[in-house]
């Protein structure tokens, strides 16, 4: 690959680290990451990998931006109010970095659909904010065999982890059910501040891109915990699968999304609302 006058001054501190340099560089360009939510969690995970130039990102996000979204949700602005946020992030990514293809998905990620939307896909980061998603994305990446990067963020405090087939644990490993509603409050109910899933989706983004270079320590076998008000983190080490998880462990319950199909509902949901998209 010969690289462009503009991608070598684009990509020059990429180029620098011995780590990357220009056949990294190559590398990132011909890969494909897949990121479920354009929420707090996807922007910065979205803006990072853009910059970094992996060659295609996937987006699913089925809601609209609205006005509380862009204390935190950071690739969207003012103008994106009302917008699909996958047609919207795919808007801002154009903008930051054209050596990227975008692919939209501004439709409901379910357990009928999310198997064929993750599987062109190298690897897949979980930007949502329900634990129904976020075990439907782990359940998924397990029975196709894809690795992903979980994270979730409440109030100051978040979490982050990395699954990679065969390697170490899966979410269900560690927690194995969706907690109770009263136990599980969502940042619209309990808040959050911004900057902490930023942080995390940053986090998000580079465990993708290492994955991709085959590079560094991965977030396997280990959660990140940050505590952003008291500015503290912690890696809890859970190097084993659970041989009793019922979608990783040796005698699986789990085999189909769709007949696990009511675990994946979140309280609540009804039928898709006619959106707003892009003219």
């Amino acid at each position: 690959m010969i690289f462009s006058t503009e991608q070598l001054e684009r990509y020059s501190r990429h180029f620098a680290l011995h780590d990357i340099g220009a056949a990294g560089q190559k590398k990132l360009l011909q890969s494909s990451v897949m990121v479920i939510g354009a929420g707090a969690l996807g922007s910065g995970a979205l803006m990072y990998l853009a910059a970094a130039g992996v060659g295609t990102i996937g987006i699913a996000d089925y809601d609209q931006v609205e006005l509380s979204n862009l204390q935190r949700q950071v690739i969207h602005n003012t103008d994106s109010l009302g917008i699909n946020k996958a047609l919207s992030a795919e808007r801002t990514i154009g903008r930051l970095n054209p050596d990227v293809t975008v692919q939209t998905y501004p439709e409901r990620i379910s357990p009928d659909n999310i198997q064929a939307v993750i599987e062109p896909y190298d690897f897949v980061i979980d930007g949502t904010d329900r634990f129904e998603s976020k075990f439907l994305i782990n359940d998924a990446c397990v029975l196709s065999k894809k690795p992903y990067s979980h994270a979730g963020a409440v109030r100051f405090e978040g979490q982050t982890m990395t699954y990679v087939p065969g390697q170490g644990p899966c979410l269900r490993c560690i927690l194995e059910n969706i907690p109770p509603h009263e136990d599980a409050a969502s940042c619209s109910q309990a808040g959050v501040l911004g900057a902490v899933p930023g942080i995390l989706g940053g986090i998000q983004a580079m465990e993708a891109i290492k994955y991709l270079l085959g590079i560094g320590t991965l977030l396997v076998g280990k959660v990140l915990f940050l505590d952003g008000l008291h500015m503290h983190l912690k890696t809890l080490g859970v190097p084993h699968a659970n041989p009793d998880c019922p979608v990783c462990g040796a005698h699986p319950s789990i085999r189909s999304l769709s007949e696990n199909r009511k675990a994946y509902m979140p309280a609540g949901c009804s039928f898709p609302r006619p959106q707003k998209t892009e003219a």
